[in-house]
């Protein structure tokens, strides 16, 4: 039987052991790990890395390119299959757009408990994932797999980017503070994601 239960009854929901994103390590956590750890080389090129907490790393190749890279993958928040794929997808590869670029290709990362959940399921996934891919106009270029006890999907995106039209974490906090001391938040938005004053209207 095909649907919400995927095949033979398995609910995918019940193999994961939180859903998404909730099972991030949190900040705290994540910044006793980093502290704790020797560092990292950090050249020129490395236009955003880990210090801003970004939704991808950028690196510049030229003086109007630059590389986005981002990965994002997690367990079941639902139990359709194609569903499932499909999020998951959406979720890596919108990152590259939140930083302002425009998605080249994608890489899946695929674990997935073999002894537990049938091939079709998993098949039905991954044709989630590639549908998503496809809507964006970006081949699944490869990946990685491995049998696992929980099931987990997504993807590695890769795109490009003018250096010049970034969108950092940095830049939106430095927004809500100009926003918030000097100007309505309909004009200072507009004017700084879409233009100058000439095309500004207030809210």
């Amino acid at each position: 039987m095909q649907g919400v239960y995927g095949v033979q009854g398995v609910r995918l929901t019940s193999l994961s052991h939180g859903g998404g994103c909730g099972c991030k390590l949190s900040p705290a956590m994540l910044e006793q790990i980093i502290a704790k750890s020797g560092g990292g080389l950090i050249p020129p090129d490395l236009l955003v890395g880990i210090e801003t907490s970004d939704d991808a790393a950028v690196y510049r190749i030229s003086e109007d390119q630059a590389i986005v890279a981002t990965t994002d993958f997690f367990m079941p928040i639902v139990d359709d299959p194609f569903d499932f794929g499909s999020i998951a997808a959406t979720n890596a590869i919108s990152d590259v757009y939140a930083m302002g670029g425009r998605p080249l290709f994608a890489l899946a990362l695929v674990a997935m408990p073999i002894d537990t959940l049938p091939v079709d399921t998993i098949r039905r996934i991954l044709e989630g994932g590639e549908s998503v891919c496809r809507r964006a106009g970006i081949p699944v270029a490869g990946g990685h797999s491995v049998d696992s006890v929980e099931a987990i999907y997504g993807l590695v995106a890769i795109g490009l980017v003018n250096p010049l039209h970034i969108k950092r974490n940095a830049d939106a906090c430095s927004l809500v503070s100009t926003t918030t001391s000097s100007a309505p938040i309909g004009r200072t938005f507009r004017t700084r994601w879409f233009g100058g004053p000439d095309s500004v209207s207030e809210s």
